[in-house]
């Protein structure tokens, strides 16, 4: 069993939500920016070179105060989201983020309209070129921008308007409680259930959550509704066609590329999904598996579970092993608590990095119950969490990572950590459970989270001409979930209501097909890697790998890829990136 998971330590940042420097560096911003408006808004285009770079500086430091406060209330409120006066704090400080935010609004939109002839002019000035590449991602909003009093009303409303949906569903979320084995559990221990080594255990878990989510369900899909009728109105207005396209623009990705994508895994769901979920049937005694048992341990595995000093160092080691900075970047998070991993009543489900801001430093969230997949959560963030370190020195505006390059770090680091544990044992049980494993993550990764994006493009596009059913809903549910995961998966009712749980269609429409992106590219990566070090090139490849992720938001996709030699528009990109999770099934039936 897991021992001595830490809870971070918040002080960093402020002392607690009284702090009155909490206070104080919001009116301090509050300050600075009405001052900065009242010099330059509205003739921005009249500053010349020095003055923009001065102008800019002055946007980033204000923001990165502002951040800073948001930060440390929105994981105040991560860590315990049922205390009222901590979800209190953290809504009064989105509130005067986005008043604060509204009224500098200006900014991005006047320098989105200069004439390019004006952009190049004043790119002469050194100062203002090192801004360039943020200049050129707000520059690519121009054509969807709206009026300067429309869009500083959106961004006065947030909180009160979409961001109060989030909000309910987070505490919603947070709320419930499954019965299970005659007690009342939190979400993130039923989830963790259905990776029971006991059957009865997960199919009692299943049905649980399943009957849970279903009597919350009238809720969940008025918040589903409102999210996608809120993003839908927006879109409309701003002129996007599709209801992808604004997240595309948003990650700086081609929309033909997210196509491509989506097209390779889809036309892959047979000899991926489908194959690997009729071998573990096999596995498991049948010709089929219900759904809560896509993630169980096979018959075999020998239930073993993981400190969390042991996980500390597997993940360490496997960081030293590639390179010993990645260590030393990774070491203050175990040193310092800036990880949360104890599971506690109230705490978020799931995990994250959270990067607060160059100027402090990133704190991850996760529940650890000793699983080997903890341990892959753990390096997941861990990555996420060094990519951060690295690309701080961007500064506020251009660390950032679009979403497209965003899960590079942290799926990277997962391999790292897995292929330590493969190389470890001989035993060909253990090796067929930790491919298993693998195998099934990268499906989750891959497959489930591009069926997770064809729920939301359906969804979204019927949403657009009338609302939708709870049944409406869940009818689309099924017919992507069961064409990704195949005959060999048994999908009944009780499978209706399982959306409702999953964070990312509320939190961040379209983020999921993120997630595919990620691991595929990583697929590739991994395959230039092990080419390079077998060709004793492993040193050049860890320094570009290095440079990839210190360029943080400056460089898009395809010039991050360009180094590797690798082009996310060729199909047989993406072809690499599954032929590697098809690879490993065809070893699994080999060990079978």
């Amino acid at each position: 069993m897991p021992d001595s998971s830490p809870i971070w330590d918040l002080t960093d940042l402020y002392s607690n939500i009284e702090d009155t420097a909490i206070t104080a560096d919001i009116e301090a911003s509050r300050a600075a920016a009405t001052s900065l408006a009242a010099d330059w808004r509205g003739r921005l285009g009249e500053a010349d070179g020095p003055q923009l770079a001065s102008l800019i500086a002055e946007y980033e430091r204000i923001l990165e105060t502002l951040g800073k406060a948001a930060s440390h209330a929105q994981l105040q409120f991560a860590a315990n989201t049922t205390d009222a006066g901590i979800a209190r704090h953290h809504q009064s400080i989105r509130e005067a983020g986005a008043e604060i935010g509204a009224e500098l609004l200006f900014v991005e939109l006047e320098l989105a309209t200069l004439p390019q002839a004006r952009i190049d002019a004043l790119c002469e000035t050194a100062a203002v070129a090192a801004w360039m590449p943020w200049l050129r991602r707000v520059r690519a909003m121009a054509p969807y921008q709206l009026a300067p009093d429309m869009e500083r009303m959106l961004a006065e409303r947030a909180p009160t308007g979409r961001g109060a949906w989030v909000r309910l569903f987070d505490e919603t979320a947070a709320g419930m409680r499954f019965p299970f084995k005659g007690a009342e559990v939190t979400e993130a221990e039923i989830l963790n259930s259905l990776a029971s080594a006991d059957g009865e255990e997960r199919r009692e878990a299943g049905a649980s959550l399943s009957t849970t989510l279903k009597s919350n369900q009238r809720l969940l899909s008025l918040v589903l509704n409102t999210i996608a009728k809120d993003k839908e109105i927006e879109d409309r207005w701003r002129g996007f066609k599709r209801p992808v396209a604004s997240r595309n623009l948003d990650n700086d990705v081609d929309d033909e590329v997210v196509d491509a994508l989506v097209s390779a895994v889809d036309s892959r769901n047979a000899d991926l999904a489908h194959r690997y979920y009729r071998l573990k049937a096999g596995w498991m005694g049948g010709d089929t598996i219900d759904w809560w048992d896509r993630n169980a341990p096979l018959p075999d595995d020998d239930d073993s579970s993981f400190t969390w000093d042991e996980a500390e160092q597997l993940v360490m080691d496997s960081f030293a092993g590639f390179d010993p900075q990645m260590a030393d970047l990774a070491a203050p998070f175990f040193e310092r608590n800036w990880i949360d991993a104890a599971p506690r009543a109230g705490k978020s489900s799931g995990a994250f990095s959270h990067p607060v801001t160059p100027s402090a430093h990133p704190y991850i969230l996760m529940n650890f119950s000793g699983k080997s997949r903890d341990v892959m959560t753990l390096a997941h963030e861990m990555g996420h969490g060094i990519h951060q370190r690295l690309a701080a020195d961007r500064g506020y505006l251009m660390s950032d990572t679009p979403l497209t390059l965003a899960e590079t770090a942290s799926v990277f680091a997962e391999m790292l950590t897995f292929r330590r544990l493969v190389d470890s044992t001989d035993d060909k049980g253990a090796r067929r459970r930790l491919l298993a494993g693998k195998v099934e993550d990268m499906l989750n990764t891959v497959v489930r989270q591009v069926a997770f994006h064809n729920f939301e493009t359906r969804m979204h596009e019927a949403r657009r001409h009338a609302e939708l059913t709870a049944d409406e809903i869940s009818d689309i549910w099924m017919e992507t979930q069961r064409a990704a995961l195949g005959p060999a998966v048994r999908t009944g009712d009780d499978y209706r209501p399982i959306w409702g749980y999953i964070p990312h269609f509320v939190h961040t429409p379209f983020y999921v097909y993120a997630y595919a992106f990620g691991d595929c590219l990583v697929n590739a990566l991994w395959q230039t890697y092990t080419a390079e070090r077998e060709a004793g090139k492993a040193a050049d490849f860890v320094s570009r790998y290095r440079d990839l992720l210190c360029a943080g938001g400056t460089e898009r996709y395809d010039i991050a890829l360009g180094r590797f030699g690798l082009d996310a528009r060729d199909p047989a990109f993406w072809s690499m990136g599954l032929d590697m999770i098809s690879g490993m099934i065809d070893e699994l039936e080999g060990l079978s």
